[in-house]
């Protein structure tokens, strides 16, 4: 199914790196497990599984991302339990953003917008305003503390610990009508109302925010309902925490059978 929309997607992008292999003993002069690399999955992260989760539910998108610099999260991770022992971030000091002035764009010529801003310095709350002020559907998933460069936004993405973070800062009343609060297992919160997620066996919690949030947009745009579009979103969400590291909606293959890259290593 390929739906007729245009939408942008503005963002930081990384690439996920996921190493996985056996650990089956303790380091003799420390206390830590000694992992024996098997394979290495790499796949867009970010932004750029927000745009992978739209292509895998059909969507075509366009997409303004980070260019200067690279941005890696490795994780080593055993394969049988799938327990992270570490992660590693590469080149994640924040960069000037671009001007939306500069950008050839124009808002009011998509059905959507979508900003996935991790705060790494692309995303500047000039843009935000800018997208907000000149397109009606704009879909944020911010870190940055919520002010009136993003009032007019359709809907605000955060989980439960940014939402935390906010109490004291905004007041929460004049939000609640566009701020939809991912809450994990529990599923989300939206005008005072809990929409409860499937119950699942969760694997995986990596890009889960990225799928409902690419979810909740499709299928707003396919029944301009924020409601039946969360719960779509949450069933959506349901889906990628069953799996094993960052994949997308209605995945084909490992990951969505096009953007993933697998390396064996040789023992």
């Amino acid at each position: 199914f390929s739906m007729n929309k245009r939408v942008l997607v503005i963002g930081d992008l990384c690439t996920d790196v996921f190493i996985y292999g056996k650990a089956s003993r303790l380091c003799p002069d420390i206390p830590a497990p000694v992992l024996k690399p098997s394979k290495v999955v790499e796949d867009l992260g970010m932004a750029g599984n927000v745009v992978k989760n739209f292509k895998s539910l059909g969507l075509d998108v366009e997409f303004i991302h980070n260019t200067e610099k690279t941005i890696k999260k490795i994780r080593y991770v055993d394969e049988q339990t799938n327990h992270t022992f570490l992660r590693v971030d590469e080149g994640d000091e924040t960069e000037e953003g671009f001007i939306a002035g500069n950008c050839y764009h124009r808002p009011s010529e998509y059905d959507a917008i979508v900003i996935s801003d991790y705060c790494k310095g692309f995303v500047t709350e000039s843009i935000i305003r800018y997208c907000c002020e000149h397109n009606p559907n704009v879909f944020i998933d911010t870190k940055k503390v919520l002010g009136d460069f993003c009032k007019k936004a359709k809907i605000i993405k955060i989980n439960e610990p940014e939402y935390n973070d906010l109490k004291g800062k905004i007041n929460e009343e004049e939000w609640k009508e566009n701020l939809i609060v991912t809450l994990g297992k529990q599923g989300c919160r939206w005008k005072g109302c809990i929409y409860a997620a499937f119950e699942v066996e969760v694997f995986d919690l990596c890009g889960a925010g990225d799928s409902f949030l690419a979810a909740l947009v499709y299928k707003y745009l396919e029944t301009n309902c924020i409601m039946e579009s969360i719960m779509f979103a949450n069933d959506m969400a349901s889906q990628v925490v069953q799996k094993r590291g960052v994949v997308a909606c209605f995945s084909r293959t490992n990951g969505d059978g096009e953007e993933e890259l697998v390396k064996k290593i040789n023992a």
